[in-house]
C-alpha cells in the first residue's frame, strides 16, 4: 500500500479511501510516513512537528491516539509503540499483489494509462489526474515515473518535492525551480534561472520550456519588459518550428500580460483578447489556460479602472484554476495580481483582498516554512562542481 498525502487539504488517501485530518495530525503522519520504519522519541517528534512551540510529550501521545483511530480504514498502516523509546510507522506489503491485479504488468495498459494522463495534463485537468493516480492499486496499473513526480507538483506538494528520496533531484529540480522563481525578489530569481539555463542544469524538455515560456514572466516581473517582448518573438518561432501547438495558449496569454505591463494601448490588447478568446481557446479549451486568461483580462480591466468587471473576471479565473486542481498555476496567477496591484492605482480593498489570497495560497503549501530549504537545495545545485 502507498499513502497519498495531500497537504493543502490535510487528507490521506489510498485504495479509493480518504481520511481528513487536523493540521498537526497531518504533519505528524507526514513526518512518520516519510520516515517509515524508523523509531522516533516523543522529544524528536515534538521538534519536528511542533517547532518553536512548547507542548508536552502528552501532546504526542494524544495525537498518535487520534491518528490510529482515523487510520483504521488503512489496514496496512500501523503506528507502533516502541517501549521505552517512542513511535514507529510501518506499512505492510501485501503478498501476491500481482495475483490480485493481473493487469499490473500489462504493458499495453500502462501505455493507455499514460496516454490518459497525457490528455488530462494537456487539458489542464489536475483533479482528474490526481483521481486517476489514487486509483492505481484498484485499477491494477503502475503510475508512469514522470507522472509519479508531476502529480506532486500539480497538487502543490512542495514538501515532498524537497524531501523525497523516491525520485532523483534531476527529476524534481524543474518543479522546485518554478516554485522558487515566483516568490521573493524577481530580479534575484531571474538571475538564478538564467544561471540554471546557462549551466544546462535542466533536462532538455524543461530547459526549453523555461527558455521559451517561464522566463517571459520573470523578465516582466523583474522590470525587463523589453527583453520579454524580444523573447516572445523567439518563443513563437521555436513553438512553430518544433510543432509545440499546446504551448500556444499559455504563450499568447503571457504575451498579453507582458503587453499589459508594457503599457500597450487598449486597442492592441483588444485584438490580442479577440484572438485568444475567438481562436486559441476555442480550438484548445484547456481549463488551466482558461483560468489564467480570465485573470489577465481582469488585470487589464483593473488598469482601465473598471473595478466591478475586473474583480468579477479575476475571481472567475481564480475559481477556474482552483477547479482545475493545478495549485502552482493559481499561485502564479495570484502573484501576477499582486504585482499589478502594487504597480497601478487600485482600490485598497481589492489590493488587500488579493494580498490575503496570495498569502493563503502560500500557506496552503507551506511555502514560508519551506523557502529556506528550497533555496538551499537550488543554490547548492547551481554551485555544485
Amino acid at each position: 500500500m502507498q499513502l497519498e498525502l495531500r497537504p493543502h487539504e490535510y487528507i490521506a488517501a489510498a485504495d479509493g479511501l480518504t481520511v481528513t485530518l487536523l493540521p498537526k495530525e497531518f504533519a505528524l503522519l507526514q513526518f512518520l510516513y516519510r520516515n517509515k520504519g524508523l523509531t522516533f522519541s516523543r522529544e524528536q517528534l515534538l521538534d519536528q512537528v511542533w517547532p518553536l512551540e512548547y507542548p508536552s510529550e502528552r501532546t504526542v501521545d494524544d495525537h498518535v491516539y487520534r491518528l490510529r483511530k482515523k487510520l483504521r480504514p488503512f489496514a496496512d498502516v500501523e503506528i507502533a509503540s516502541v517501549r521505552g523509546i517512542g513511535y514507529r510507522l510501518t506499512v505492510r506489503q501485501r503478498s501476491g499483489a500481482g495475483a490480485v491485479n493481473p493487469t499490473t504488468h500489462d504493458a499495453e495498459l500502462h501505455k493507455t494509462m499514460r496516454d490518459v494522463f497525457g490528455k488530462y495534463h494537456t487539458y489542464g485537468q489536475g483533479h482528474s489526474m490526481l483521481t486517476l493516480a489514487r486509483q492505481q492499486d484498484v485499477l491494477g496499473y503502475e503510475l508512469d515515473p514522470f507522472y509519479s513526480v508531476y502529480i506532486h507538483f500539480v497538487q502543490g506538494d512542495l514538501s515532498w518535492l524537497i524531501n523525497t528520496n523516491e525520485a532523483p533531484l534531476s527529476e524534481r529540480f524543474y518543479y522546485l525551480l518554478l516554485f522558487y522563481s515566483f516568490t521573493g525578489d524577481p530580479k534575484l530569481r531571474l538571475a538564478v534561472c538564467e544561471e540554471v539555463l546557462e549551466k544546462g542544469l535542466l533536462a532538455p524538455a524543461p530547459h526549453r520550456e523555461m527558455e521559451i515560456l517561464n522566463i517571459l514572466e520573470l523578465f516582466t516581473l523583474a522590470g525587463e519588459v523589453d527583453r520579454a517582448l524580444e523573447r516572445i518573438n523567439v518563443s513563437h518561432a521555436v513553438i512553430a518550428e518544433l510543432g509545440y501547438a499546446n504551448f500556444v495558449p499559455q504563450t499568447a496569454i503571457t504575451e498579453m500580460f507582458v503587453h499589459l505591463i508594457a503599457g500597450t494601448e487598449d486597442g492592441e490588447l483588444t485584438k490580442m483578447a479577440e484572438v485568444i478568446e475567438g481562436e486559441i481557446l476555442t480550438a484548445k479549451p484547456f481549463l488551466r489556460e482558461i483560468g489564467s486568461y480570465r485573470v489577465v483580462k481582469g488585470l487589464w480591466m483593473l488598469r482601465c479602472q473598471a473595478w466591478r468587471e475586473a474583480e468579477m473576471l479575476i475571481d472567475e479565473g481564480l475559481e477556474v484554476l482552483e477547479r482545475s486542481g493545478f495549485v502552482p498555476m493559481r499561485l502564479y496567477a495570484l502573484n501576477r495580481i499582486r504585482f499589478i496591484c502594487s504597480s497601478i492605482p487600485t482600490r485598497p480593498s481589492l489590493q488587500q483582498k488579493y494580498a490575503d489570497l496570495y498569502e493563503e495560497a502560500q500557506e496552503r503549501i507551506g511555502l514560508h516554512a519551506l523557502l529556506a530549504p528550497l533555496e538551499t537545495l537550488i543554490l547548492g545545485e547551481i554551485k555544485r562542481p
